[in-house]
């Protein structure tokens, strides 16, 4: 469970309210679900945010014993992880951002896991480039739970989503581990738990089909709707604004 914010003066109060609310959000909603929230990684969203926001919060959720990740958007803020607040922290590093071919070898550079292979020149660019750097990357397969035209991804289907999976499965140098979406853009809870709990059922469809035990991760939810992506089964929540506050304009 969460532990009580510090009384360490140096600390942002707002920072720590934000991220015990946040972890108490998660564990209510796995508590729910028959989980723990411990077992689910905090994906750190760091997109406009610098290195002097982010270490804190990674600070704060190292102390609280969590899983956690840091996930940039845009390959032109990849750089900022190697201030030396940032540096060697050890903090799991992933891209989560819709990707250009042409920025395949920075994002494979930076990613240890790269969130969203979501058409097959994508997949075939990650994997070029990561033979050229003699890089191994996991990946995930971004999977278009909503229909929404604005976001990229494999229609929501095992005939869609198993042949891509099986052809990364064949690459000596990226593996697919899960999968990941967004859920649907409404203020509908309803709509929202129906698009992640269809990325669930496909997983496990996925899995059981090519019987593989290690392919088991879900990316989804973000700050709006972590507890119903928790309570449908994710296993990476990518939050960012209910951390760091609104987002710069």
């Amino acid at each position: 469970m969460t532990t009580p914010a510090s009384a360490d003066p140096q600390l942002d109060p707002q920072l720590v309210s934000r991220i015990d609310e946040v972890l108490s959000r998660i564990d209510a909603a796995a508590a729910r679900a028959g989980r723990d929230g411990a077992d689910i990684t905090v994906l750190l969203a760091t997109k406009l945010r610098t290195p002097e926001q982010i270490a804190p919060a990674v600070d704060l959720l190292r102390s609280r014993g969590r899983l956690l990740a840091v996930g940039e958007n845009r390959a032109q803020e990849m750089a900022k992880h190697k201030d030396p607040l940032l540096a060697g922290n050890g903090v799991p590093r992933h891209f989560i951002g819709r990707l250009q071919t042409n920025k395949a070898r920075d994002v494979v550079a930076f990613g240890e896991l790269i969130h969203s292979v979501d058409r097959d020149d994508i997949a075939e660019a990650l994997e070029r480039r990561a033979e050229m750097a003699g890089l191994h990357r996991d990946v995930l397969v971004q999977v278009n739970t909503s229909g929404e035209e604005s976001k990229g991804g494999y229609d929501p289907t095992p005939d869609s989503v198993i042949p891509v999976v099986q052809r990364l499965r064949g690459s000596q140098v990226l593996r697919p581990v899960g999968l990941m979406t967004i859920g649907a853009n409404t203020s509908d809870d309803a709509a929202v738990r129906a698009s992640l709990r269809s990325l669930r059922e496909l997983r496990e469809e996925v899995r059981d089909r090519l019987g593989l035990d290690d392919f088991e991760q879900l990316s989804m939810g973000m700050s709006g709707d972590l507890e119903i992506a928790v309570e449908e089964g994710a296993t990476i929540v990518r939050v960012g604004s209910a951390i760091f506050g609104p987002r710069p304009a």
